[in-house]
């Protein structure tokens, strides 16, 4: 049986990069190349280059997508918590403001590094925005 390989004659030819070890690697602020040396060097500034493989990984493009992904994570359990809680018992609006505030800021601040990670995983898997090796081609327009 012959491997099926995405793509079809469009398929760049590189080897393909483990997508979910990647993001794996990436989830736990480690480097998503070698898994080994820090992704971070700061709360959400990536660091330029991998200590331990050499990897560059000033190039990412994540911009806002990791705060997309972590507020419909942190949505859908607040918004589900509240209305379980609600559905259940009856309790007082402040209580209610005491519980699913604090949870919210918390799980929010918490997912957003290891959600960036998992996404800078990805491009690096996918050869994304410049994991690919090769300088960035500008597009032009055949009119123009």
């Amino acid at each position: 049986m012959q491997k099926q390989v995405f793509g079809g004659e469009l398929h760049s030819g590189r080897p393909a990069r483990p997508i979910w070890e990647a993001m794996r690697h990436g989830a736990r602020c480690r480097c998503p190349q070698c898994g080994e040396g820090r992704l971070f060097c700061s709360f959400s500034k990536t660091v330029p280059v991998c200590e331990h493989c050499g990897l560059e990984i000033h190039h990412h493009r994540a911009d806002d997508f990791p705060a997309y992904i972590v507020l419909l994570i942190v949505g859908h359990i607040t918004v589900g918590g509240m209305l379980l809680v609600e559905s259940t018992t009856t309790l007082p609006m402040w209580v209610h403001l005491a519980i699913w505030l604090p949870l919210t800021l918390i799980l929010a601040i918490a997912l957003l590094q290891p959600v960036k990670g998992a996404i800078i995983g990805l491009q690096w898997a996918l050869y994304m925005h410049g994991f690919g090796g090769e300088e960035p081609a500008l597009e032009t327009h055949p009119d123009l």
